[in-house]
């Protein structure tokens, strides 16, 4: 009797050892089923969460698009985290992640943005075509709010459009930023770094020296030229001398949609009032998007009584300054004949 209750109770054990193994086998099997590496869509995918969306709400979504596999996968993460704040914003999904890494993403607001640079000397058709390259702002959609100079009359009434005040920076972008808005991210930035730079409140004299430093972002890459080359335009101004700035003749060429990478006769002699060869004084405003340094040397330009540069006869880049148009004339034709030209 005793050796049968003995086999009885090692058999019970033995099964209940069993159905252990089966529960904990099924118990793994769920957990990894519901709360594994998962991945229902393609290369990638978006998701925009609302500010106030409910944590249900998000699960529902997340597992409509594929990126759980199941709306209870993230409520039961959420339960584990019940004090822990979901951020609003678009989300991109490319790879297969668990339910974790899926509520920690959205847990830091680990939202999708593009960085966005901005070259020093870039016009609005610059931006434009960078804007090409990208997923975000169209460029016809950037020229056209860029057209608006309404967003910057506070601080220059007589700008004809957003040109100088796009600040070159890198800027945050999501595919939801609208072409205003980046243009808006723009010109503050150009609000703050003027702020820094100088006191200056008067709106026809920013416009003045925007537009200067404008021309002088175009003219040199030098840093240590650009005062010369700003004392160079305001030597001229003041003596009423057609400033004869090349960029003024591409930029007019663009705004006529005319440009093909060289500056023609046809060019020089274009009445667009933006060519300075055609037209005396300063344009109607700014041809490019200035940065710090071009602001400061117009707003410290040397102290010189050089009327004329141009290109000196090497690969530096640098230019050759004058006084008199005889001196000028002699370095033009070193220039031409030079084997860099």
């Amino acid at each position: 009797m005793s050796e049968r209750r003995s086999y009885l109770h090692k058999l019970l054990s033995g099964v209940a050892a069993l159905m252990l193994v089966i529960i904990l086998l099924v118990a793994g099997w769920t957990c990894y089923w519901y709360l594994g590496p998962f991945q229902a869509f393609g290369a990638e995918t978006f998701v925009e969460i609302e500010h106030g969306t409910s944590s249900r709400a998000i699960a529902q979504e997340l597992a409509r698009r594929g990126i759980v596999r199941s709306p209870w996968a993230l409520l039961f993460v959420r339960l584990i985290h019940p004090t822990a704040k979901l951020q609003a914003g678009e989300y991109r999904f490319g790879a297969m992640q668990t339910p974790f890494q899926v509520f920690d993403k959205i847990r830091k607001g680990q939202i999708f943005y593009e960085d966005f640079t901005v070259p020093e000397g870039s016009n609005i058709f610059d931006i434009a075509n960078l804007l090409e390259n990208g997923d975000t702002v169209k460029p016809a959609e950037f020229l056209q709010a860029a057209s608006d100079s309404q967003p910057i009359h506070d601080l220059d009434p007589f700008a004809p459009s957003l040109e100088g005040y796009l600040f070159p920076s890198t800027y945050r972008i999501t595919r939801r930023t609208t072409a205003r808005q980046l243009c808006r991210m723009m010109t503050d930035e150009f609000r703050k770094q003027w702020s820094q730079i100088t006191k200056q409140t008067d709106s026809s004299e920013l416009h003045h020296l925007v537009t200067v430093a404008s021309l002088v972002e175009k003219e040199t890459a030098i840093p240590a030229e650009r005062s010369l080359i700003a004392a160079v335009f305001f030597n001229r101004l003041k003596l009423d001398m057609p400033l004869q700035c090349d960029p003024t003749t591409v930029y007019a060429a663009l705004r006529d949609n005319r440009y093909n990478g060289v500056i023609h006769k046809s060019d020089l002699a274009n009445v667009n009032p933006y060519n300075t060869y055609a037209h005396a004084g300063l344009p109607p405003g700014p041809i490019c998007n200035p940065g710090v340094l071009a602001i400061k040397a117009v707003l410290h330009p040397a102290s010189t009584n050089y009327l004329y540069f141009v290109a000196k006869p090497d690969a530096s880049g640098s230019h050759q300054f004058s006084s008199s148009l005889i001196e000028h004339e002699k370095a033009v034709l070193a220039y031409r004949h030079s084997p860099v030209h």
